[in-house]
């Protein structure tokens, strides 16, 4: 998205790209009226029935039917099993809890922080985002139930109403999900990615005819590229898809995505192209063709290019095209699954353990859990000492927009008050004052449940950038007309959400901007250079001459890199709502590193195929000698990544590892392996090893001089370092 903006003329004002994007964002795409309408159809059939039967927590309840994940049928099923679970073990705790402090308001208070402090601790220390944030949720929304002045029995039958009310709307939008899925036909992850290549293709095809992209194409590749990938990518992380196949797809997802970014730039910074380049251009347009007919058929493409490639001189954006759609068809050379050769491996289903290792009293986990639990604290106290219970929603938004760096946290703030005011003061006092006082039946009242919760379900379905603005507009909306079983005309409710909401904002920015801040930019830039180490590491391994061990190891190291690649994209989107002195150098860094990870990504996916020739695995031993040789290339090609890491944290002034030296190894190793002595592998094997490590030495080596012409010299002390 930030390459697109800033690709516009200079001519275009901010209100201009503002009302661009938005544009852009809340196109129709295909299948869009569909999941919006399954969205609006669970939500409404939860309010029918919560307004029906006059369950409490209504509310809650159609916005988790609205908001549960929809990518597949596996998808939605985790979803629902991590709500049914957190809500469950929330409401244990919760009941524990309130037996031992029921009784003194001192201790309940105490019990009120701790739990507050548990959960914001819990978000930082484990993996499991949405399972802890269900956990806490519904910890924050019964810690008002349990401090009004009613009767035991009846606290204890809300919480347990809540919990029923929750489980039963996950379940119905389950139901409807299942039912959808044996009706519908087509490759939920699959069929994205051929229609961004298709789009790709059909804009190379005008300019290799010298025709000029028309509007049509234009608009389409531009709301491709603002939508991006990341439903993909969540896609792939909670399938249970073999590991290897989910890291392949993965790196296809992001190449897929920087291609489609960097056609969306042609029609603003690509004038008329010369006949040679457009005879080129035809022949990419051309692989592209190739590319999705063999991804459609499930075949492995051919790691073939457009003849020799050569620098674009007038055209460099093309040349990066032509880069990206040969390495797409390297992703896939050699795919197979590493425990397919070892019967009782690990079985490793592309997810993080809940804990990771050694994480669990790590200080910047209690410095999170320290300052999320000081926000919501202050909240709970301002809204007890003001006798003003309503307003409860601030610690609720505390716990929604705590995210570890201060960018990714501004963008949630700014997304939960933009839909608090829109869902609570434009539609909810709107909706008040001009249409429910008309209103006297549930018919009617459903017709406008369903507007607005299809129009909130509109802006969900958006990219992960605006997104979450939808379900903020729609729990807004929700808990003012569906917290009472009766039209609901009183504008104090609308107000009151609203105050909760601004009130949190401010304590998380006194809490989270102030006191050990963490500033997207350099997280990102760590998390980066920590992957390249870990890619590294990866080029080394096996260190261990237990094959079970080494395929531990190496499972471990591929999911920690998995999930880092995820985490940088998070990061850098964080870095956009982030202001201050190093504002500029963290966008110029953000820039560099989306241009590099999905090149990183294809190294990675080539490197887990080499692994397996340094691991001997059966099928895939190499003399004793070309195997010495390929562990000395590795070390160094290892060496490199290295040197990369350090010339970006600016550790290392200048690089010393030779990119000459790493193709004189390479060429060693080819020789052994095309000597005399024969080489111990299947028929054709031997050609697709020497063609997997020509990939892997072109591409380290391209990266390699990138880096070293941006970052070959000292960084100013002040850069990629807080404001």
């Amino acid at each position: 998205m930030a390459s697109i903006a800033q690709s516009l003329p200079a001519s275009s004002g901010g209100h201009s790209w503002l009302w661009g994007w938005l544009r852009d964002e809340l196109t129709l795409y295909p299948g869009r009226v569909l999941l919006v309408a399954r969205m609006v159809i669970a939500a409404t059939l939860v309010m029918i029935v919560t307004m029906t039967f006059q369950l409490p927590y209504g509310a809650y309840g159609a916005y988790f039917a609205l908001s549960l994940s929809r990518e597949n049928v596996e998808a939605s099923a985790t979803a629902v099993r991590m709500i049914v679970i957190g809500f469950v073990l929330a409401g244990a705790y919760t009941f524990l809890g309130v037996m031992l402090v029921l009784g003194d308001p001192m201790l309940r208070f105490v019990w009120a922080v701790g739990s507050l402090f548990l959960i914001f601790y819990a978000i930082s220390a484990t993996n499991n985002y949405a399972a802890l944030v269900r956990f806490g949720y519904l910890i924050v929304i019964m810690i008002p139930l349990w401090d009004r002045q009613i009767p035991a029995d009846d606290k204890v039958e809300g919480t347990l109403w809540a919990i029923g009310t929750f489980i039963l709307a996950s379940v119905i939008a389950l139901v409807l999900e299942i039912a959808y899925a044996a009706l519908r036909r087509g490759d939920d992850l699959m069929d994205p990615l051929l229609e961004r290549m298709a789009c790709v293709e059909e804009l190379l095809r005008l300019y290799a005819g010298g025709r000029p992209a028309d509007a049509a194409t234009q608009s389409r590749i531009t709301r491709l590229a603002t939508v991006g990938t990341s439903r993909l990518r969540r896609l792939l992380r909670r399938s249970n898809k073999d590991p290897q196949y989910a890291q392949e797809m993965g790196a296809i997802v992001a190449l897929t995505g920087r291609l489609t970014d960097l056609a969306a730039n042609l029609p603003v910074l690509v004038g008329r192209v010369s006949d040679a380049d457009r005879a080129r251009i035809g022949c990419i347009a051309d692989r592209i063709a190739e590319l999705s007919r063999d991804l459609k058929n499930r075949l492995v493409p051919r790691a073939a290019e457009c003849g020799e490639i050569e620098a674009w001189q007038n055209l460099p954006l093309f040349g990066n095209i032509e880069k990206t759609v040969s390495l797409i068809a390297e992703v896939l050379s050699g795919s197979q699954s590493l425990t397919g050769f070892l019967p009782a491996a690990p079985e490793v289903g592309g997810r993080l353990p809940i804990l990771a290792p050694g994480t669990l009293f790590k200080p910047e986990h209690v410095k999170f859990g320290l300052r999320g639990c000081l926000a919501a604290s202050l909240c709970y106290i301002a809204y007890n000492a003001l006798f003003w219970p309503e307003i409860s929603t601030a610690v609720t938004t505390c716990l929604l927009t705590a995210l570890t760096t201060i960018g990714a946290s501004h963008q949630k703030q700014v997304l939960r008050f933009g839909g608090a005011v829109i869902g609570g003061f434009v539609l909810g006092m709107g909706a008040q004052i001009f249409i429910l006082p008309h209103i006297d039946s549930i018919a009617a009242f459903t017709v406008l449940f369903m507007v607005v919760a299809a129009f909130a379900a509109w802006i969900m379905t958006s990219s992960s950038r605006l997104s979450y603005l939808g379900a903020q507009v729609a729990i807004a909306f929700f808990l003012i007309n569906l917290q009472e079983f009766k039209i609901q005309t009183s504008i104090a409710v609308a107000r009151d959400r609203v105050v909760g909401v601004l009130l949190g904002l401010l304590m998380m920015w006194l809490a989270f901007d102030q006191l050990w801040s963490a500033p997207a930019g350099v997280e990102m830039k760590t998390t980066f250079v920590a992957n390249l180490r870990l890619l590294a590491q990866l080029a080394r391994e096996p260190v261990s001459n237990d094959l079970r061990i080494a395929i531990e190891r190496c499972n471990s190291v591929r999911e920690t890199i998995n999930a880092q690649f995820d985490r940088v994209r998070s990061l850098a989107d964080g870095v956009l709502f982030e202001f201050g002195p190093s504002r500029h150098r963290n966008l110029e860094l953000r820039s560099y590193i989306r241009r590099w990870q999905p090149q990183f990504r294809t190294l990675f996916v080539m490197r887990v195929a080499s692994w397996r020739y340094r691991a001997q695995l059966p099928g895939f031993e190499l003399p004793e000698r070309a195997r010495l040789r390929h562990q000395v290339y590795d070390d160094h090609s290892a060496d490199m990544l290295e040197e990369m890491a350090e010339l970006i944290d600016g550790n290392a002034p200048h690089a010393g590892n030779s990119i000459e030296e790493s193709h004189a190894l390479f060429n060693s190793l080819v020789e052994e392996l095309q000597g005399e002595e024969p080489v111990q592998l299947p028929p054709g094997r031997a050609a697709s090893f020497i063609a997997l490590l020509r990939s892997i030495d072109a591409l380290t080596t391209s990266l390699a001089s990138e880096i070293a012409a941006e970052f070959d010299s000292p960084p100013e002390p002040s850069q990629f370092r807080p404001a």
